[in-house]
C-alpha cells in the first residue's frame, strides 16, 4: 500500500490535489501527516473526506476490514495533524465523534461516496469517524 499512497500522494501534490486511478474526478481528496503512535515518526497518507462546515471528517474505514487502520491510532494518541487540501495546509485536532453524529456523518459520506456502505456492512466493528478542526 505505501507505494500506492506514496504515487496518489505526489499526483495530489504535483496537480493541484488532482489525481487519477480510483480517485480520478474527486474533489474530497486529502493528504493527512499524523505522528505515529508507536514510532513517533510523521506518517503521511491519501483519504477522502466529508466536507462539514469549517471542519473535514474523515472516515476510519479502512476498506471495510476487520481492524483500524493505521492513521486512526496515530490520531487516536497524537489528534494533532497536518492536513493538506488543493487550496490550503493547516494544522488540525482530530476529535473522534459520538452517535449520534457519528451515524449522521457516516451516512452523509455514504451519500456522497456509497461504496462506504460496502465497507460497512463488510465489518463488524462500529467505523470511527473523526472531525478534524484548524487549530488557532
Amino acid at each position: 500500500m505505501s507505494a500506492f499512497n506514496d504515487q496518489v500522494i505526489a499526483e495530489f501534490r504535483a496537480n493541484g490535489g488532482r489525481v487519477g486511478g480510483l480517485f480520478e474526478g474527486r474533489d474530497n481528496m486529502v493528504i493527512i501527516t499524523t505522528t505515529g503512535a508507536k514510532s513517533g515518526r510523521a506518517i503521511t497518507n491519501p483519504l477522502v473526506f466529508l466536507p462539514d462546515g469549517e471542519r473535514i471528517v474523515l472516515i476510519a474505514s479502512n476498506g471495510g476490514a476487520d481492524r483500524h487502520p493505521a492513521w486512526y491510532h496515530n490520531l487516536v494518541a497524537n489528534p494533532e495533524l497536518t492536513v493538506e487540501l488543493p487550496t490550503e495546509t493547516f494544522t488540525g485536532k482530530a476529535e473522534l465523534v459520538a452517535d449520534p453524529e457519528r451515524t449522521a456523518l457516516f451516512d452523509r459520506m455514504v451519500e456522497l461516496m456509497p461504496g462506504f456502505a460496502e465497507y460497512r456492512d463488510k465489518t463488524s466493528r462500529e467505523i470511527p469517524v473523526f472531525a478534524v478542526s484548524k487549530v488557532s
